[in-house]
């Protein structure tokens, strides 16, 4: 077998306990207790993390009937960066929570934002059709302490792409 080098200690891994662990505990309820962040080690470089759940199921908060869609998570991080397999659990919690789509998103990005102060984070949901109206909610933020007007332009823009994208990918389903 072999050897592997691991370039992290355990003190950075403390805050990791679900990753490696034999039993999983799926939440039945909305919990943001269960995301656990790691230490950045290159907070000198800026860089984008992106994470893809394809599996994301909220209730109607009306009707109670399931809600699917895709989300999609990208950051810039500081000091701290969202484990996947908390972040996971997570978005699992959400499958009993009634709310609608554009809320789902906006509790994720300020989760995800009160647990790491990343510098820029969006979120955006592609929720499958209901009643033959998809709903694509997006919402990003720039966190005012590493604000610049690159970072501004930034979110500007992806809210710009996004509205062009989106069309395009409307068009590209029907």
């Amino acid at each position: 077998m072999k050897n592997i080098h691991h370039s992290r200690t355990s003190n950075e891994l403390a805050g990791v306990t679900e990753l490696g662990s034999n039993e999983t505990h799926y939440s039945s309820d909305y919990d943001p207790s269960v995301l656990e962040t790691f230490v950045n080690k290159h907070p000198q470089n800026d860089y984008l993390v992106t994470f893809d759940g394809y599996e994301f199921t909220s209730l109607c908060p009306k009707t109670g009937q399931p809600d699917f869609a895709n989300v999609f998570i990208s950051y810039i991080p500081t000091e701290k960066m969202v484990e996947s397999k908390s972040l996971k659990l997570y978005l699992f919690s959400f499958r009993n929570h009634g709310d609608f789509h554009e809320d789902c998103m906006n509790i994720i990005l300020d989760d995800l934002y009160k647990l790491m102060n990343p510098k820029y984070i969006e979120v955006l949901g592609l929720f499958t059709p209901r009643g033959g109206i998809s709903i694509y909610p997006f919402v990003n933020r720039v966190n005012p302490d590493f604000e610049t007007e690159e970072l501004r332009n930034l979110a500007f823009q992806r809210k710009l792409n996004f509205l062009g994208n989106i069309q395009n990918y409307g068009r590209a389903i029907r």
